[in-house]
């Protein structure tokens, strides 16, 4: 083969990878797919099991321009619901983000929270991934910590 043959069939398949890439995901990388406002769909515990009782209603919203944001509001019958996260059954924190997309990580930057100083000012690292339905599924990147929760893109 001579030296053009190689690099255009070099380029077709560049080329052919790059549409397979774009056509399965949109034509849009991991940071372009978070982008975007999602709504809880479900949660499982730190023993890994679904949460079936209680199940709040949770907007996460990511920003274009690194912010990110999330709220959980449980329903009447636990709005008593407090814990070191939880208050008065209402959890909010805001702050930015950064991805790691080859180790599929988003770092959460929380500067505000209804916790206090609990969350303020700590880096929270997670694992995410997309599902073959496009939701978003993020757990902990921490090895004791065993929760997941799943998000719908409004």
């Amino acid at each position: 083969m001579t030296t053009n043959k190689i690099g255009l069939a070099i380029l077709a398949a560049v080329l052919l990878l790059t549409t397979a890439f774009n056509t399965s995901s949109g034509g849009k990388n991991d940071k372009g797919r978070l982008i975007g406002a999602w709504r809880l769909a479900a949660i499982a515990g730190s023993d890994g099991q679904p949460v079936t009782t209680a199940l709040p209603l949770g907007m996460l919203i990511y920003t274009r321009d690194g912010h990110v944001s999330v709220q959980l509001m449980y329903p009447k019958s636990a709005s008593s619901l407090s814990n070191e996260y939880v208050h008065d059954g209402y959890e909010a924190s805001f702050g930015s983000f950064d991805m790691n997309e080859a180790a599929h990580t988003v770092t959460h930057h929380i500067i505000g929270s209804n916790t206090g100083t609990l969350l303020v000012g700590k880096d929270l690292p997670r694992v995410y991934q997309f599902s073959p339905d496009g939701n978003l599924i993020i757990k902990s990147a921490r090895s004791d910590e065993h929760w997941s929760v799943r998000w719908e893109h409004y």
